[in-house]
C-alpha cells in the first residue's frame, strides 16, 4: 500500500504570519501573530492555526496555551483581499478553523492588546480567557465591508452579553474598549498595559498548578452545557463529578488537603 499523505503535513513546514514556542519545563506553549505592524490574518494562516492547535492538543509536554500577537496590536482582522479569492467551500471552513481554540482540551488564554478586530476577535472569543488592557479595542467591523461576522464572532458575543449589546457592536460596528469589555464580562483580566506581560505570567502559573485532568473535564463540561438547559446541565455535571471520583488527581487532592501540603497533581 502506498504511504499515506495528508495537506497538513505541508502546511505546518513553514507558519504564515505566526510562530509557535513550547515550554516543555513549565507546560507552556504560545501562539505569537507575528505580521507587523497590525498582524492580520491571512487565509492560510487560519488553516495553520486550526492545526497548530490540534497539535499542541496532542502534545503531552503542553499544559496551558497562550495566543498573543507583537507589536502594540493584537489583530486588526483578516486579509480582506483574501476573501473575494476564496472559494465558496473554504470560506465555508472560517468558523471551524477560528473555533480551534475552543475545541482545544487545554486551557487556552488570549492576551489582547491594542486592535483587536474582526477575527481578531472572533478567535480570542473562542479562547477560555482574555486579558485585555487600557490600549485593547474590541471590534466586529464586517458592516463596514457589506458584510458579517463569518467566524463565530457574533454568536459567541450574543452569548456573553446579549443581543441588544450584540446588535450595537455589530451592526454598528462599534468598538469596545478594553475597560467596557471587562465590565461587560467579555475580559477575564483588565491590566494596565506594563502588566500585561506579568499578568499573563502570573494566569498561566495559577492554571498550571490544577489537575489537568479536572481543568480539561472542566472545560468540556461548560462548553457542552452552554446552550444545555438546566436539568442536562446538572445531569452531565453529575457524570462528570463521578468520573473524576475515581481519579488519582482527586486521591492526591484529598490527601493533599488532610495533610496539608500541596497536591503533586499528575494529569490521571
Amino acid at each position: 500500500m502506498s504511504q499515506l499523505k495528508h495537506s497538513a503535513q505541508d502546511k505546518l513546514e513553514r507558519l504564515d504570519g505566526f510562530h509557535v514556542s513550547i515550554d516543555a519545563r513549565t507546560g507552556r506553549a504560545d501562539v505569537v501573530l507575528a505580521r507587523p505592524p497590525f498582524n492580520i490574518i491571512s487565509m492560510a494562516q487560519r488553516d495553520q492555526l486550526r492545526l497548530v492547535f490540534e497539535s499542541l492538543d496532542e502534545n503531552d509536554e503542553v499544559r496551558v496555551i497562550v495566543l498573543r500577537a507583537e507589536g502594540e496590536h493584537f489583530s486588526s482582522g483578516g486579509d480582506i483581499k483574501g476573501f473575494l479569492e476564496a472559494s465558496p467551500e473554504h470560506v465555508s471552513k472560517l468558523a471551524w478553523n477560528i473555533a480551534a481554540p475552543a475545541r482545544c482540551s487545554k486551557p487556552v488564554i488570549a492576551v489582547n492588546q491594542g486592535y483587536c478586530f474582526g477575527v481578531g476577535f472572533e478567535i480570542s472569543l473562542a479562547c477560555d480567557f482574555r486579558i485585555v488592557t487600557d490600549t485593547t479595542l474590541y471590534a466586529l467591523p464586517e458592516q463596514k465591508l457589506g458584510q458579517i461576522p463569518g467566524s463565530g464572532g457574533s454568536a459567541r458575543l450574543q452569548k456573553m452579553v446579549g443581543i441588544t449589546r450584540t446588535k450595537d457592536v455589530v451592526m454598528r460596528s462599534r468598538r469596545v474598549p478594553g475597560r467596557q469589555a471587562y465590565d461587560w464580562g467579555i475580559a477575564t483580566e483588565f491590566v494596565p498595559l506594563a502588566e500585561l506581560e506579568a499578568a499573563t505570567d502570573s494566569l498561566v502559573k495559577e492554571l498550571l498548578f490544577f489537575s489537568p485532568l479536572a481543568q480539561r473535564t472542566a472545560k468540556k463540561l461548560l462548553n457542552d452545557t452552554d446552550d444545555a438547559t438546566l436539568s442536562v446541565a446538572i445531569e452531565l455535571e453529575g457524570h462528570c463529578y463521578s468520573r473524576l471520583r475515581s481519579s488519582d488527581d482527586f486521591r492526591e487532592g484529598v490527601e493533599a488537603f488532610h495533610g496539608k501540603r500541596a497536591p503533586k497533581f499528575i494529569g490521571s
